[in-house]
């Protein structure tokens, strides 16, 4: 996890922050904990971005989703203040992603008044954009540009558009545009397995096999013991590239090649 230093000691303050946040998924009253922890240190919408989608996960991971715990109208009411109105929409809108709710997503923003959309935060932006994407909308990929523009090198916003691109199978040159976006200098290409994962991806929709699996086997390599989930995600994938690779292909008098 890289949190940018605004002050001596911040970085661990927001550390700090994370670890109290994951330490009891089961209690319900963490996100408001969290969001005080946030708005004490005023954080901005890229700190909030790093220690919301971490909180987000591992509370998945450990059976007690977000979406449990906050309901759509608490993560759109207006708050005491910006930072914890903010702290309940990035939860919520993360928690909508890590489980693929991409209409429920587009329409929880959609939905949202005038006056806070307008004043939307780069990370809520890019997860409405993941949204589109992931439901293979072309206009999603307009509204990336935007996004990216704004993001700059920020790991976290980088991914929730990657993510978008992997999941909208049907968007035009979606597998050139994935691979474009991954070589962006905020991701850290030869060590992030989720990356990894979703250039074998992409790769394996162009049919570049070999490349495919170099790809996702460095990707298990570099996933961090007992990561189930993940593990099998990847492993899942590198059977789909091995299958497609050794998939008989028409030949051009009909029947197959050998």
């Amino acid at each position: 996890m890289t949190l940018p230093v605004r002050r001596p000691g911040r970085a661990r303050a927001l550390l700090d922050t994370e670890a109290r946040a994951t330490a009891h998924p089961a209690d319900t009253s963490w996100p408001v904990r969290l969001a005080g922890d946030l708005r004490e240190l005023d954080a901005d919408w890229r700190e909030s971005a790093e220690v919301c989608a971490n909180a987000a996960w591992a509370a998945r991971s450990a059976g007690h989703s977000v979406l449990g715990l906050l309901s759509p109208e608490r993560a759109t009411a207006a708050g005491p203040d910006p930072v914890t109105s903010r702290t309940f929409r990035h939860l919520y809108l993360s928690a909508l992603r890590f489980d693929f709710r991409c209409p429920t997503l587009q329409a929880f923003i959609e939905q949202l008044p005038s006056t806070a959309l307008r004043s939307l935060d780069c990370y809520s932006r890019a997860l409405y954009v993941f949204a589109l994407l992931g439901q293979s909308r072309p206009e999603g990929l307009a509204l990336m540009d935007e996004v990216l523009a704004e993001a700059g090198e920020h790991a976290k916003t980088l991914h929730v558009l990657l993510h978008g691109l992997w999941l909208g199978q049907d968007l035009e040159q979606g597998a050139e545009r994935l691979l474009a976006l991954s070589s962006r200098p905020g991701f850290d290409t030869g060590r992030d397995p989720i990356l990894l994962f979703r250039v074998a991806g992409a790769l394996r929709r162009l049919g570049r096999y070999g490349e495919g699996l170099a790809a996702i086997d460095r990707a298990l390599d570099l996933l961090p013991p007992g990561d189930i989930a993940v593990h099998a995600d990847l492993v899942r994938e590198r059977s789909l590239i091995a299958a497609a690779r050794d998939m008989p292909y028409p030949s051009p008098a009909g029947g197959t090649a050998a």
